[in-house]
Order: structure tokens, then C-alpha cells, then sequence
């Protein structure tokens, strides 16, 4: 999710945390890196933190409970290592911690990295991991191409801004970075089979599940030419 200096603040965080945790972030369309303005950064921390910290983990059909377990020991185990990381970094704002002892269960993170190319943007952990790089508001355009060059995967992202000249420049920038690309909106949320759903780069071909696009690959295309007055005449190549 790249955020601009003109976004809404409110309706950013809000996107940021439905767009993260829902599921406990094992969706391949969640929100796993954040890119936000030094200008807005100060508000939109304070409203991440506040809304993560009533989302209550536990067992789903329980009410009140927003996360539950991730899907098996693996992943648990795997989310467990990159959090205990984290935290030796010291780049955890909130969560950071997992409890197997009854179960898979690993706390909403979010996390504030410095360096651009850190594997907590570059690298998808499948959970409940949100990573967010504060940029500079002058760093605008060139943010664009690092938002285009981060990841080698590519099948959702969104731009949360409301001045139309870089909703209009991110559109084209980031034209090959995601097979579904939102405005102003989670880029989660996709009716597979109703709306076109397909990823870029590493995420896919980009083939729009329950389209045309997703039912050409199904088929081999073949000419065939049906010729029904034959010609039997020599022509311009008739001979003397």
C-alpha cells in the first residue's frame, strides 16, 4: 500500500488494518508492506496502534475474537523465527509475539523499518505482518519506482491519495507492478469468479480468473482455411 501526502489519514489506517489481519493475514492479497509520507506518519502510527490494539486472537468462533490461529506448525514456526528477529532489531511498534502452546497463534504486527530493502518489505511471511517505510514527502516520485522494484511479487496493491495528479502518476508508474491495482480502498476483497482476479510478475500471468483471459489458457488456437471454389487455373504463371 503506498500512501501519499494527501491522502486521508483515517480511511489509510483503517485499509491498513482490514487489509493486514483479516484472516490473520493469509491471504495472498493482504497488506504486508506500507509505504508512508513523514507528514502523515506521526497520525497514521498513532491510529494503527490504537486500532491494532483491540484486535483480540484467539479461537474465531468465539465472538469478539478478530484473529485466529495461522494455518500449521510450519507457518508458526517460520513467523515465529522472522518475529524474534524483529524484535533483536527493535523495529516492532506493536505485537511481535507468538503462542504455540495451545495452538498457531501470532499476535497483528506491525513494524517501522528504516531501510528500504528489507526483507520484512521484500519478503512475503504469510501472516499477520504488516511493515511500514516512511519516506520522505519530497521522495514522491522516486518512491514510485521503489514501490515498482521492492518485490518480486505482484498481485494486489493500492495508492491512498486524494490529489488526482498522483492518483494519475502512480496509475501509470506502477501500470506492471500488480495484477489488481485499488484507489483508495484495501486491495483485498476480490469475488474470484465475479470480478477479474490475477497477478503479475512471480504472483502469476496475470490470467483473470472467471474471464476470457483465464479461459484462453484453457484452449490451443488453430487457423484453418476452408477453400470452396479451388483454383484450377495457372494464371499470371500459365505457360506457353
Amino acid at each position: 500500500m503506498l500512501i501519499h501526502p494527501s491522502a486521508d489519514v483515517a480511511a489509510a489506517a483503517v485499509a491498513c488494518v482490514r487489509g493486514a489481519y483479516e484472516y490473520q493475514g493469509q491471504k495472498c492479497a493482504a497488506v504486508s508492506r506500507v509505504y508512508a509520507p513523514r507528514s502523515l506518519w506521526p497520525a497514521l502510527k498513532e491510529q494503527l496502534i490504537d486500532q491494532i490494539a483491540v484486535l483480540k486472537v484467539g479461537d474465531p468462533t468465539r465472538p469478539g475474537i478478530h484473529l485466529g490461529a495461522v494455518i500449521n506448525s510450519r507457518q508458526h514456526a517460520k513467523q515465529e523465527a522472522v518475529l524474534a528477529q524483529a524484535r533483536r532489531e527493535g523495529v516492532v511498534l506493536v505485537g511481535g509475539h507468538t503462542d504455540g502452546s495451545r495452538g498457531w497463534f501470532v499476535e497483528p504486527t506491525l513494524l517501522e523499518v528504516s531501510d528500504p530493502r528489507s526483507p520484512y518489505l521484500v519478503e512475503e511471511y504469510f501472516g499477520p505482518i504488516m511493515a511500514v517505510h516512511v519516506y520522505d514527502d519530497a521522495d514522491w516520485h522516486s518512491v514510485l519506482d521503489l514501490v515498482d522494484t521492492t518485490s518480486e511479487y505482484g498481485l494486489t496493491g493500492a495508492v491512498f491519495a486524494t490529489d488526482e495528479a498522483a492518483i494519475a502518476e502512480s496509475d501509470q508508474a506502477l501500470r506492471y507492478t500488480a495484477g489488481n491495482y485499488y484507489v483508495n480502498d484495501k486491495p483485498t476483497g476480490a469475488t474470484v469468479g465475479q470480478q477479474p482476479f490475477g497477478g503479475a510478475r512471480a504472483s502469476g500471468t496475470n490470467d483473470k480468473a472467471g474471464t476470457i483471459w483465464n479461459l484462453i489458457r484453457f484452449v490451443s488456437p488453430r487457423a484453418v482455411k476452408h477453400q470452396h471454389r479451388p483454383d484450377s487455373s495457372m494464371g499470371l504463371f500459365a505457360l506457353d
